[in-house]
């Protein structure tokens, strides 16, 4: 027989298991293809080119990527390859020689990953353009998407592929070159352990590796108490490690523990499904602690990024508006201007004019730790904006407020949340001028995180403003006559339908524009923006970021849930001699597809349960860095992940049904 006639049978026979590496082979290349292929979108492109971020976020993402897919590969080739060992010991005992065997699987994955890259680049140039519609949504944008190929784009993934296949031809040559003839012949048993007797050392780890688990999760919420920001680097690497090692933990040594309780109450009286699911689970969770460990810190990680960027995208409008809480904010002489445009265009508005001060306040008795002041406010002696209880109703809402007592506003959730701010405390007030200097106390009655001042304004970004009564507010004015007072009118449109005239009239009025200034010989104009031109830099900044973290999300969920997918696969056709004895003895096809079941909601729910776990703690410990919102979609990310992991179980489910009706 001639080694093509040889090649051409042993892919025909093989053809089964072939499928799913195969199968991974395609993914892999059309998800690396159509996410390289964005980055030479020119409608894309023309979207980044402001946004540096974005750029350097798409290039990072690709790295990712690729660790993604060459992880994903490398498992499938293994459990491929595992599952063809009695094939290759087989070509050994008729007289094969190990350097012809590896030419054979050599010449074999050559033309799986040829076609394989064929075919994944074709479906990868057309999911590019989903992707690019999608992303183009996110970012609000109303452009034409064509159909983009990209040369560089398909170098690069031939590269990285080209790579890829070289080592897994590494991989393999070491497998044939090192391991033994006998090793061959049972490494499809190699996961299995024979149960014995729990011993108190085993117990022990057991119960260590849910302590361990636990006590990373408390962590993880006092991550940003007391004193522990100055540590945050210790502290988050303690929380990962205590983490991911008590998870190992958990599948090496506790699942067996609670089994084994389990067996002991039974009292030697088993069941179906303590048969069919509990004693597997036991023989090979020696061999699958490792896989099942990092499915979960993969599936941690997927949902935590997936998670923080719905987070920002859910929470995208409340993020503007703690910039600018009204459509425009008019601070220059040029605002009469653009008002008068309005009318004259016949475009319904109301505005609020109001005037704030600025003042210096010492908040130090505010915070657990004084120190902080400088790291929240710029120093104690660096001014804030103050307004007159009056002007706060007109924006928010009737409030009580005596004459010596104050509201802080504008607290975001990432200050309070990381540095303890209490809701009530005294606050030393300084106001000054030219020789003179006045100092008040205020009573600080409520700290609150709604924007009531467009945070673009007179001097940039500002964290914190007091609201004060109207008779303390008339008394510091008079104090400063006609200096520090910064007038500003807020303008909200009647009808969102009139924003694209409102926007031409805002530029061309000039009240877009607050200062014109020369810097080093270049003119520096700086911008006043309105709502929609805040809302466009920030999606043009975080939206790609968003789409950047789902789009990676995805491909980590997807990686997880094959993986396992391809795990059952494998285990099935390993278990279906066994099931063909458990039939010829008397089990029903419904006792054996029980069992099998309930050993499916393990292999997929306890990965899942404690990814989601893990997931939730590191999301709740700084999801305040990333918007307003987390119970909405945390809530509907999980429903996804569950859902997806749902489809990949009942998948496991129906190809164990098959095995099953085909062992006997």
């Amino acid at each position: 027989m001639t080694i093509r006639r040889l090649i051409t049978r042993s892919m025909l026979k093989n053809m089964r298991h072939y499928f799913l590496y195969f199968f991974s082979l395609i993914f892999s290349v059309t998800l690396y293809f159509s996410f390289v292929t964005l980055q030479f979108n020119d409608e894309v492109l023309e979207q980044v080119s402001n946004s540096s971020m974005a750029a350097t976020g798409f290039k990072a993402a690709s790295y990712l990527l690729y660790f993604i897919v060459l992880f994903f590969v490398l498992y499938a080739n293994h459990l491929f390859t595992k599952r063809r060992s009695k094939e290759i010991g087989m070509y050994q005992l008729i007289g094969m020689t190990k350097g012809l065997i590896f030419r054979l699987i050599a010449f074999e994955n050559f033309v799986l990953f040829s076609g394989a890259v064929l075919i994944g680049v074709v479906t990868g140039l057309l999911s590019s353009r989903f992707f690019t519609l999608i992303l183009i949504k996110i970012l609000e944008q109303d452009v034409l998407v064509r159909l983009t190929f990209s040369s560089k784009a398909i170098m690069q993934t031939l590269g990285l592929f080209g790579l890829l296949l070289l080592v897994i031809l590494a991989q393999l040559y070491w497998l044939i070159r090192r391991v033994s003839l006998l090793s061959l012949f049972t490494a499809s048993h190699q996961t299995e352990e024979r149960v014995k007797r729990f011993s108190v050392w085993q117990m022990s780890v057991g119960v260590l590796g849910i302590l361990l688990i636990v006590y990373g999760y408390y962590e993880s919420t006092q991550l940003f108490a007391d004193n522990k920001v100055d540590a945050l680097l210790r502290n988050m690497l303690l929380i990962l490690a205590s983490t991911i090692g008590g998870a190992f933990l958990v599948f090496r040594y506790s699942v067996a523990f609670i089994f084994n309780l389990r067996r002991l109450s039974k009292n030697g009286h088993l069941t179906t499904t303590d048969v069919l699911a509990v004693t597997p689970i036991m023989h090979r969770m020696k061999g699958n602690a490792k896989s099942l460990t990092l499915i979960t810190v993969l599936t941690a990680v997927s949902l935590a990024i997936s998670t923080l960027a719905y987070i920002s995208y859910y929470s995208a409008e409340k993020a503007v508006k703690n910039v600018v809480p009204a459509d425009y904010a008019l601070v220059t002489e040029k605002g009469p201007a653009f008002l008068a445009l309005l009318d004259e265009h016949h475009i319904d508005y109301q505005a609020v004019t109001y005037e704030d001060i600025y003042v210096k306040f010492d908040v130090a008795n505010l915070l657990k730790d004084p120190d902080d002041v400088n790291q929240i406010f710029y120093g104690e002696n660096a001014s804030k904006r103050l307004i007159s209880q009056s002007t706060y109703e007109q924006l928010q809402g009737k409030i009580e407020l005596a004459e010596d007592e104050a509201i802080l506003t504008n607290m975001v959730d990432s200050v309070t949340k990381v540095y303890e701010v209490k809701k009530q405390g005294e606050i030393d007030v300084m106001l000054e001028t030219l020789g003179n200097r006045l100092q008040d106390k205020l009573k600080i009655v409520d700290v609150r995180r709604e924007s009531t001042l467009t945070q673009n304004g007179s001097n940039g970004v500002i964290y914190a403003v007091l609201v004060v009564s109207d008779a303390k507010y008339e008394q510091y004015k008079e104090f400063y006559g006609e200096r520090q007072r910064v007038p500003q009118t807020l303008v909200f449109l009647e009808d969102r339908n009139d924003i694209l005239q409102a926007e031409e009239l805002y530029i061309q009025s000039g009240a877009d524009i607050r200062d014109i200034f020369e810097l080093d010989g270049k003119q520096i104009i700086v911008k006043q923006n309105s709502y929609q031109q805040e809302w466009q830099e920030y999606m043009s900044i975080f939206g790609m970021t968003i789409f950047i973290a789902a789009f990676l999300g995805l491909a980590f969920l997807l990686t997880t849930g094959s993986i396992l997918y391809f795990k059952q696969v494998a285990e099935a056709d390993e278990e279906q001699a066994s099931y063909t004895t458990l039939r010829k003895i008397g089990f029903s096809e419904q006792d054996i597809l029980k069992g099998i079941i309930w050993k499916q909601i393990f292999n997929f729910g306890v990965p899942l349960l404690i990814g989601l776990l893990h997931s939730y703690f590191a999301v709740k410990s700084g999801w305040f860095f990333f918007g307003a919102e987390l119970v909405a979609p945390m809530l509907i990310m999980m429903a996804l992940y569950i859902f997806m992991y749902l489809v990949f179980m009942l998948l496991s489910v129906h190809y164990y049904k098959k095995v099953v009706k085909g062992s006997l």
